[in-house]
């Protein structure tokens, strides 16, 4: 069997970057003081342990974010049932951009995404902590 690709990965993440929202490094800086936002780390645990986290981040695998994100899955974590704002982040952006589509199309309301990633915060000296299991 032949794969015959008819999107890229590029596509995938310039069409989310079109429906979602993003929040800018120095405004997360100022969601993270006040305690107004949840970060969720979207990254796996490898990279958590190599770079750190944000600090009070929740560490969601993109791999699994359809079966956090879902109240009615025995994987489900209450995180996301919070009224809160959620901000995901990885390093780069990409893989949070994908993340925050599918957080909204999932019906998790006030998701965004974190403009530029921790390759971003961490160059606008933002704070980042170990990252421990």
């Amino acid at each position: 069997m032949t794969f015959i690709s008819t999107k890229s990965c590029s596509d995938l993440v310039a069409e989310a970057e079109s429906v979602i929202s993003y929040i800018s490094v120095d405004d997360a800086q100022k969601f993270l003081e006040t305690g107004n936002a949840e970060f969720i780390d979207v990254r796996v645990y490898r990279e958590l342990e190599k770079t750190g986290v944000i600090p009070g981040a929740h560490s969601c695998p993109r791999g699994l974010l359809e079966f956090w994100l879902d109240q009615e899955s025995p994987y489900a974590r209450e995180v996301f049932t919070l009224d809160k704002m959620f901000i995901f982040y990885c390093d780069n952006g990409w893989r949070s951009a994908l993340s925050t589509q599918l957080a909204q199309d999932m019906g998790l309301q006030n998701a965004h995404c974190l403009k530029g990633g921790l390759d971003r915060w961490t160059t606008a000296q933002g704070r980042v902590t170990p990252y421990h299991w």
